[in-house]
């Protein structure tokens, strides 16, 4: 068992460390909260990186580090109140460099901010205010003269996506292709509509920015007011297209169901969050969106949802090696979950489109 007080040695912190426990309920990496024992001395976050994701810790935190630079330095030209709670702190190992390394496993450090909480579920209001605050995400990275390249290359390439999902059926290594074949057949048969991001941007028609990659509710925290905070969970920050994060965010607040939903009938495109999520964004991005950036947001729904039944059938297909799962056909209900959530947003296809071309006028 990790000696997780020892690691946090390994850091130049604040103040003696009182307990360790873990925090939150991400997919990827294990976190845990650093509790330290007096009130004045920081508490901090403190994570394992999944290397078999992120292969090159170095330039990940290096990217976490250049990222929060620039968020840090437009708070500042603003002269916005309470920078540190608006943006990530990370904390250097004793030997300067931005993680340490075990022997066995990568980890990393971050500041907790302190009186701040997540959501699982999200309001018309909260929509509001994190389309706002995606929306000047994006914006204070827009004028990045040399983006960082990110951690995990096609991340968000959706042709990427297809090659690793036609693979895993040639490969059928858990035999479990018969049982999903109609799913299988669904998704070829829709591939080279939701290639068109990637074809759009080869012909220099849409251009691809610095992005989130991961916009999901509880990757945003707010104060005890429900006013947002800051943007957390960096390690897929790289260049994208702003459609994917505005369709991972509909993707996953805007459905009225989970993402690994049992009951199927609870699954569906919630409206009225996508119009007040639409709302906020569009008031702080538009300064640097172009034309068809705004007008493909829509399909950005559609594509990400796309992408993630892909991906969750994908690592379904093949084993189960990526996501980690609660039981045996967790992957396989995921599926099912983002595939009928994919099913409502296509029904509401027009309506979205009606609303996006309305506030892109006023």
């Amino acid at each position: 068992m990790t000696d997780l007080k020892a690691i946090t040695s390994h850091f130049a912190i604040s103040g003696e460390v009182a307990e360790i426990k873990p925090l939150g309920s991400g997919l990827i990496n294990d976190t845990f909260l650093v509790t330290t024992r007096y009130p004045d001395t920081p508490d901090y976050v403190l994570q394992r990186i999944n290397q078999a994701i992120f292969t090159d810790v170095p330039l990940l935190q290096e990217n976490i580090r250049y990222i929060t630079s620039r968020i840090r330095y437009h708070l500042q030209q603003r002269n916005a109140n309470d920078i540190d709670r608006k943006t990530l702190t990370l904390v250097p190992a004793t030997d300067e460099r931005l993680y340490y390394y075990d022997g066995n496993s990568y980890w990393r450090l971050t500041i907790y901010i302190a009186g701040s909480k997540t959501f699982e579920q999200v309001t018309p209001d909260l929509a509001y205010q994190t389309g706002r605050a995606f929306g000047e995400f994006q914006y204070f990275l827009s004028d990045i003269p040399n983006p960082p390249i990110g951690a995990i290359p096609d991340f968000h390439n959706m042709e990427f996506r297809l090659g690793q999902f036609r693979e895993a059926i040639a490969r059928d290594k858990a035999a479990r292709l018969a049982k999903v074949q109609p799913i299988v057949d669904e998704l070829l048969g829709r591939s080279e509509e939701m290639c068109r991001a990637e074809r759009l941007h080869r012909e220099g028609k849409l251009p691809k920015r610095i992005t989130h990659c991961d916009t999901k509710v509880n990757n945003m925290l707010f104060d005890q007011d429900d006013r947002f905070l800051c943007v957390i969970d960096l390690d897929t920050t790289m260049p994208g297209f702003v459609l994917s994060d505005f369709g991972d965010f509909i993707r996953t607040a805007a459905n009225k169901g989970a993402e690994d939903d049992k009951e199927l009938d609870r699954v569906g495109l919630d409206m009225e969050i996508f119009r007040e999520f639409a709302r906020g964004y569009l008031e702080t991005a538009s300064a640097f969106l172009t034309p068809i950036e705004k007008q493909l947001l829509p399909y950005g729904a559609q594509l990400l949802t796309y992408m993630q039944t892909v991906r969750f059938l994908t690592d379904y297909l093949n084993g189960d090696t990526y996501y980690k799962i609660q039981y045996p056909e967790h992957n396989l209900q995921r599926t099912l979950a983002q595939l009928t959530h994919l099913h409502s947003i296509d029904s509401h296809l027009e309506e979205m489109n009606a609303w996006i071309n309305q506030l892109s006028n006023q």
